[in-house]
């Protein structure tokens, strides 16, 4: 399909933000151009490669049934769902970034993340509760924990799929393996947008363009001269195509780098997985029911508090302490007392697994790991266990431990029980913190604080809003709500602006 010379806004990148910028753009009564650099059986970024869950905001069921129409009297009698209010947002994104995440977007990320949310559903996108993976039933009732709580249907992919195909309905038309160059700018702005398509490049002009193109995870280079020493051995839990594309060109059309250009979003990850992700396996690589064992590095020896906080609140982090680690990986280690409490993701085949009915057998099947060392660690870890205070996985239920170099401050459980069994991991980085500045509208800023005119971003190429750390959930939230803040703000800037003149424009 040749490409267009001219189009009111273009829109780089098919994720979750690009989609959300497309679809709202066209609210506005113009047209809308995705360009996305993967072919159309890799597209969708690294949302794609999500399981697909929104942190968002709700005062209690009632809100969660206008989200979730599909909910059903059994399940509401069966579930306490409790609530998730604007000031328990605010205060993860507070807590988790050390207070560096930048307020005025914070502000907006929490104050519409429900807003969004509907409007989301009404572009047709299904929600349903995370049983599996944010719920443990106490009792005869499920109850949720960590503020996260909904979830497209299909996981990253069904929303992909959901959104394009509602862009699709929208007449919005989507160009696979057409890979933005560099934009078009001058004093006046933003004015389009250099593609290379077939091995062919051309320029398309535009009144708008949204980038939305992720981060620099995919670039080890970058990852090396940004993130620093032996990140370059980091696996990529998602696209391949997420290489920084969008953000060198903000940046040298006048953007403001700004956020944590140090920091990402890193995850333990099976040690033997792909360099990239894996569409057939999606996020079943990671492992993230950490809290309920132990992690040993190669010499035997915890080096984290795997009870710290709720998962949600520490996986984006421990990848990197799993990197710094001799080896660049660690051994996850249960009882069976906790492993029917252990997620989905530990029962593919595509596993590093070791199982056995002593722990001393399993610890001699554990590659790389100084197994004297190890069971001197476990004897440590089991006597210095509170066991006056009863195991809840639902609430930091404080059975941590006592005495030790490293506690565990939650959910400890002495691991004496057969059958045992170990998970190898490294790290998984799912997406770079660092991005180009934004104001509330979506608009990039220049190094001398001024708007690009035209020129918006969305998604993982936004700077600011995370540091260290993030509220699990939150990364797909922050693409939908500043996707669609961009895609109106772009759509009403292209509607306001004159009829195209005369372009010089270059055939494909």
């Amino acid at each position: 399909m040749p490409l267009p010379s001219q189009i009111d806004v273009i829109v780089v990148g098919a994720g979750n933000a690009a989609l959300c910028a497309a679809l709202a753009a066209a609210e506005h009564g113009v047209s809308v151009l995705v360009l996305e650099r993967a072919p159309e059986s890799e597209s969708g970024g690294n949302s794609r490669f999500t399981a697909g869950a929104f942190r968002c905001v709700y005062d209690g069921v009632d809100d969660l049934r206008a989200l979730m129409p599909d909910l059903t009297e059994t399940e509401i009698a069966k579930t306490d769902f409790g609530t998730y209010a604007e000031a328990q947002f605010f205060d993860d994104m507070g807590r988790v970034t050390e207070y560096r995440s930048d307020p005025n977007l914070c502000e907006v990320l929490v104050r519409h993340s429900r807003e969004t949310m509907c409007w989301m559903r009404d572009q047709g996108v299904r929600f349903q509760p995370i049983y599996g993976r944010q719920a443990f039933k106490v009792g005869d009732r499920f109850k949720f924990w960590g503020g996260l709580t909904v979830e497209a249907w299909g996981g990253g992919p069904g929303l992909v799929q959901t959104l394009t195909d509602a862009a699709r309905r929208k007449s919005i038309r989507i160009l696979y393996e057409a890979r933005a160059l560099d934009l078009i700018a001058d004093d006046a702005g933003v004015s389009g947008v250099r593609v290379r398509q077939a091995g062919k490049s051309c320029s398309i002009a535009a009144k708008s363009v949204v980038l939305a193109a992720g981060g620099f995870q995919a670039n080890a280079e970058w990852r090396t001269r940004y993130l620093g020493a032996n990140w370059e051995l980091a696996k990529i839990r998602g696209t391949r195509f997420n290489t920084g594309d969008g953000l060198r060109m903000a940046l040298d059309a006048g953007a403001m780098p700004t956020g944590n250009w140090s920091g990402c979003h890193a995850v333990g990850w099976d040690r033997n997985a792909p360099d990239f992700g894996d569409l057939t396996v999606g996020d079943n690589f990671q492992k993230h029911s950490y809290p309920f064992g132990i992690m040993l590095n190669a010499h035997g020896e915890r080096f984290l508090d795997e009870g710290a906080d709720f998962r949600n609140y520490t996986y984006a982090k421990y990848g990197r302490e799993i990197l710094m680690q001799p080896g660049q990986f660690a051994w996850q280690i249960f009882d069976g007392k906790v492993l029917h409490l252990l997620r989905d993701e530990y029962r593919i085949k595509r596993v590093t697994k070791a199982r056995a009915d002593t722990l001393d057998e399993l610890l001699r099947k554990l590659d790389d790991l100084d197994v004297s060392r190890a069971a001197k660690t476990i004897e440590a870890y089991n006597a210095a266990i509170r066991l006056d205070v009863p195991f809840n996985p639902n609430i930091k239920d404080g059975r941590g431990t006592r005495g030790l170099p490293i506690p565990k401050s939650n959910w400890a459980n002495t691991i004496d029980e057969p059958p045992f069994e170990a998970y190898a991991v490294t790290c998984g980085i799912t997406f770079t913190f660092g991005g180009v500045k934004i104001d509330t509208d979506a608009r990039v800023i220049d190094t001398d604080g001024l708007p690009i005119p035209g020129l918006y971003a969305a998604g993982e190429m936004v700077g600011g809003l995370f540091y260290f750390n993030y509220p699990g959930g939150t990364g797909l939230m922050a693409g939908s709500v500043f996707g669609r803040i961009a895609g109106h703000a772009a759509g009403r800037h292209a509607a306001s602006s004159p009829q195209f003149s005369s372009f010089l424009v270059t055939p494909p």
